[in-house]
């Protein structure tokens, strides 16, 4: 800021005035305002209010970067400035949709324009983050503008905000506004009347404006602080004592501070801040007060000795304690930095609770991972039950490393207790994480013994849940008879007991034993899954029953039939906010594009699902593989031994064939025919011996290789190939719209025109290493005029780095170690850690000295430093 004047963003504000206007009318739009820290976002913010239309109301809520982040918080700082509806559904947090569409309604409401802006989204808690997705969905129809602002140089792979974001990459209208450091000019100007040399203030600062202004806030001597915190503390010394006890106190307080917390705190009230505010370290409102920069109030927290944060995070625990409706996530943040264990272990679980009914699971499971360090407090009985909710949140967010030992200490507990119904419950929830872990032979072992244990337990209900899991277990085995018959008897007790979500989900096993089995019956049983689901509310299984029928659909390459069920079983996952299976469902979405030859398309889809649970991580990495290896691009083989490693823990062959098949073809395409052979030789036996489809692309990859496979009568196009009716393939392959399988067919022709017109298509699919093969062919048939292949323009940057990966990678081949990137680049030693990452995952490289290798390869190189 220059006088109050915001430097070089006019044409930010520009675009956000604009797509305000827009929203008027009812076109919303979502605006990423992105940076590293201190580049301006919330300044930008701030900057909004004259240059929105009149009538637009500015609504801002901030995430904390507490240690557990309080579930809706950004959403309950707007309590005050909107409806009651919205502000009476986020204080009791009982009811997720009921919060969105409470949110909904408040920003179509009148005055029109609203643009509502979430800051520091990247510490968003997962309510927070699930109700932003609810809402990027339906933006394009509100009077409204969403802006999120976040730091992009601290998301890595495994980022919550990263699934967010790939959701709003596909929405109708969206503004990107990453936002650039001042320039020289603009330092200069600023230089100007601190008396400061301007080329030594940029060189410290790389123009990062928060820095820019910390430095000239702390000049007047003529020295440069070497650092943004030396340029903060140096302003903090400058204050009398009063002052600075009580800026430290705050500093503990990971967020803004309301105005009661601050009168408990603060033996002066506000009045002890009026120095602070002075000197521009605070910003103080009549309702609350908040540092200018989280920066600042990091510099501030971090220069305390640990015994003085222990003291001043007591006296902010003591206060919440006191204080009426207190959120409990605040209380413990504050217990466990204080060192209270015993408020941890009182307030802890009622937190985690909170955060469960809030849908902010990340959020419960971190409270009862605090909680559960001090399992000694806790009687057997309430440890098992802290146990069993630990392990189901931990299942919902993903970490199958921490639900499987949590799950399992409980079972142990479980059995010193003598309680069989509660014993089998949780060792049928054992199975469940196992198998959704990647542990097929644990979770055969726990499913045996749920079930002896709960068929002398005297609930039926429970013995049908244990043994609809075991016929799900046999199903995914190929032991299709076993299945059926275990589902059927899921099926009578589900029946009897008039409980559709068990019924749904043995149906589900049954028929899909029976569908893979050849069983016609299979289908109609799915379908009757299908419906009961529907019928009943039960979103899980509706989920899970389209996730089934479409995969058998595609299975048997009825891929407009898969087409009709994936729409609405994606509008469903996606409304219902069930992630895990919207997941899955994309990554079959992925499979779907694949087969028709959008391969951009398949892998936007397959990233989605490439670092999730097994069941979906496994066929998301098959997806990315193949395009790699298709179009002759790096990484493809990489990728499918991740996937094969997978796989193979899985033991089921609907994982496993897809792999083996990929790994074939790698093979193939390379010229590595003893590769086909050991990639799909004993997995194909296997498919053989189940009439399994797998069969037919896994047979047709050894008889390319030279070994005859066994005709079985089957009319799959894949086995025509290995019979060597290419040309009934290819019709086949066209009549099923899959481009790719049809060149390949037609390939095989011994007719060069054939082989010409093969050649076409692979060309427009940019499917390289199999073009060159027909070219070959064409050669050796003597044939004059090969057309040549696209020509593939040398590009400046053909890994897709950011300008910043850009001087990352440029620093790394100048043999630069992390701490000297950040401190040339003036950025911490974790976001330089970050950006190392993502340079390796984009350049397809294992370690830095690979990475440097492939980026001399590809030409990364420029005069002079960055």
């Amino acid at each position: 800021m220059d006088g109050g004047r915001i430097l070089e963003r006019d044409h930010e504000l520009a675009r956000l005035a604009t797509c305000t206007r827009d929203a008027t009318s009812g076109a919303g739009s979502v605006a990423l305002i992105l940076g590293e820290a201190g580049i301006g976002k919330s300044s930008l913010v701030r900057a909004l209010p004259p240059v929105l239309p009149p009538a637009a109301r500015l609504l801002v809520g901030h995430c904390d970067d507490l240690a557990t982040g309080r579930p809706l918080g950004p959403l309950r700082d707007l309590v005050g400035s909107v409806g009651t509806g919205l502000a009476r559904a986020v204080r009791e947090a009982d009811d997720r949709h009921r919060v969105y569409e409470a949110l909904h309604a408040e920003l179509s409401c009148a005055p029109h324009p609203a643009v509502l802006v979430v800051e520091d989204v990247h510490w968003a808690d997962e309510a927070s983050l699930d109700a932003l997705r609810y809402l990027v969905r339906r933006m394009e129809r509100l009077p409204a503008v969403l802006v999120l602002t976040y730091r992009d140089d601290e998301l890595d792979r495994g980022h919550p905000l990263r699934q967010l974001l790939g959701q709003i990459s596909g929405a109708p209208r969206v503004h990107r506004l990453p936002l650039s450091p001042l320039s020289r000019g603009a330092v200069g100007g600023l230089c100007a009347k601190a008396g400061l040399d301007p080329a030594q203030v940029y060189a410290v600062t790389s123009g990062n404006p928060f820095f820019v202004s910390e430095v000239l806030a702390a000049g007047g001597t003529g020295a440069v602080p070497p650092t943004v915190v030396d340029a903060v503390l140096a302003r903090l010394r400058r204050l009398d004592d009063t002052s600075r006890d009580a800026l430290e106190q705050l500093a503990v307080v990971p967020s803004a501070v309301e105005r009661p917390l601050v009168d408990d705190l603060l033996p002066g009230g506000c009045a002890a801040l009026a120095a602070a505010e002075q000197v521009g370290l605070l910003e103080v409102a009549p309702d609350r007060v908040a540092f200018r920069h989280e920066i600042i109030r990091r510099a501030v927290a971090d220069s305390l000795p640990a015994a003085r944060r222990i003291t001043l995070d007591r006296a902010v625990l003591a206060a919440l304690v006191a204080a009426p409706d207190a959120d409990r996530s605040r209380i413990v943040h504050h217990a466990a930095a204080a060192g209270d264990l015993d408020a941890v272990a009182r307030y802890g679980p009622r937190a985690a609770r909170d955060a469960a009914r809030a849908g902010a699971h990340r959020e419960a499971a971190a409270h009862l991972r605090l909680v559960l360090r001090q399992r000694a407090r806790y009687s057997p009985a309430e440890l098992a039950d802290l146990l069993e909710r630990f392990a189901i949140e931990s299942y919902t967010i993903g970490d199958s490393t921490a639900a499987v030992a949590a799950e399992r200490d409980a079972v142990e507990l479980r059995r010193t207790l003598g309680e069989p119904r509660s014993l089998g419950a949780d060792l049928r929830w054992l199975s469940r994480i196992h198998w959704w872990a990647g542990d097929a032979a644990a979770a055969e072992e726990a499913a045996r013994e749920a079930l002896a244990v709960l068929e002398r337990a005297g609930d039926d209900r429970l013995l049908a849940l244990a043994l609809s899991n075991t016929a799900q277990l046999r199903m995914l085995s190929d032991a299709y008879e076993q299945a059926v018959e275990y589902g059927e008897r899921a099926i009578a007790l589900a029946r009897k007991a008039g409980d559709p979500a068990i019924l749904a989900h043995a149906l589900n096993n049954v028929g899909s034993a029976r569908w893979r089995d050849g069983d016609p019956l299979g289908e109609r049983q799915l379908a009757e899954s299908l419906a009961v689901a529907l019928g009943s509310g039960e979103v899980e299984h509706a989920c899970r029953a389209y996730a089934n029928i479409v995969w058998s659909l595609m299975d048997d390459l009825r891929f407009t039939e898969a087409d009709r069920h994936l729409g609405p079983a994606i509008d469903l996952a996606d409304r219902a906010e069930h992630v895990g299976f919207l997941t899955y469902l994309q990554v079959e979405l992925a499979l779907r594009k694949f087969a028709a030859g959008d391969w951009q398309a398949a892998e936007r889809y397959a990233r989605l699902g490439a670092d999730v649970f097994p069941p979906a991580r496994c066929p998301a990495l098959t997806v990315l593989a193949r395009v790699r290896v298709r179009r002759g691009t790096p990484g493809g083989e990489e990728l499918l031994d991740r996937a094969w490693r997978i796989a193979i823990d899985t033991r089921e062959l609907q994982r496993m064939g897809p792999v083996a098949a990929a790994r074939a073809e790698a093979a193939w395409l390379r010229g590595d025919l003893a590769g086909v052979r050991a990639a799909a030789g004993r997995v194909y036996e296997r498919a053989l011996r189940l009439a399994a489809p797998q069969r037919h692309e896994l047979g047709h990859w050894l008889a390319r290789a030279g070994d005859p496979v066994p005709a079985d009568g089957s009319t799959h196009p894949y086995a025509l190939q290995a019979a060597g009716q290419w040309d009934k393939a290819a019709e086949l392959w066209r009549t099923a719209g899959c481009p790719y399988e049809e060149a390949a067919a037609l390939a095989q022709s011994p007719d060069p025109a054939v082989k010409l017109t093969a050649l076409t298509t692979l060309d427009a699919l940019g499917a390289a290493p199999l073009a060159r093969l027909v070219r070959a062919d064409l050669r050796e048939l003597g044939v004059r005029h090969v057309p040549r292949g696209p020509y593939a323009a040398a590009r400046r940057n053909p890994a897709g780095l950011t300008d910043r990966q850009l001087q990352v990678v440029r620093l790394l081949m100048a043999g630069l170690t992390n701490a000297e990137i950040a401190e040339r680049l003036v950025v911490s030693v974790r976001t330089v850690d970050n950006h190392v990452r993502a340079v390796l995952e984009k350049l397809d490289a294992p370690t830095r000295r690979r990475a440097v290798r492939r980026a001399a390869e590809l030409g990364l190189t420029a005069p002079g430093e960055p």
